[in-house]
């Protein structure tokens, strides 16, 4: 079994496509570091170009544009993330990645579950 394998085996709760780009930014480099794949309250996949360092941690900023029927403020959501797979895309010069939530403010926690209600 591969580590993507594991890793979705692991998962507790559903993911939820982002419908708009949500680009993913380093918050200490201030560079982006790849699009949202796919997200939930515990973790996401994401679409980069470079390949993470594996079981790095990331401080992260992504704003999460309206999803579904209310209107969501597009405030950036700060969170701490670790990677724990990635894989080649399907596409070339892509890299799949799987990142577990490690850190969220109470606030943004909430933002998030707000979006993911609507996604």
């Amino acid at each position: 079994m591969n580590r993507s394998d594991t890793s979705s085996n692991q998962r507790r709760t559903e993911r939820k496509r982002a419908s708009a780009p949500a680009i993913v930014t380093d918050v200490i480099t201030g560079q982006s570091i790849g699009q949202v794949g796919n997200l939930s309250s515990t973790g996401m996949m994401l679409i980069t170009a470079k390949p993470p360092r594996r079981e790095a941690l990331y401080q992260v900023r992504m704003a999460l544009l309206p999803n579904g029927r209310t209107l969501l403020q597009s405030q950036p959501i700060e969170i701490g993330i670790q990677e724990q797979w990635q894989e080649p895309a399907a596409s070339s010069n892509q890299i799949w990645a799987g990142f577990r939530i490690i850190a969220i403010t109470d606030i943004d926690a909430s933002r998030l579950e707000d979006w993911l209600a609507q996604a």
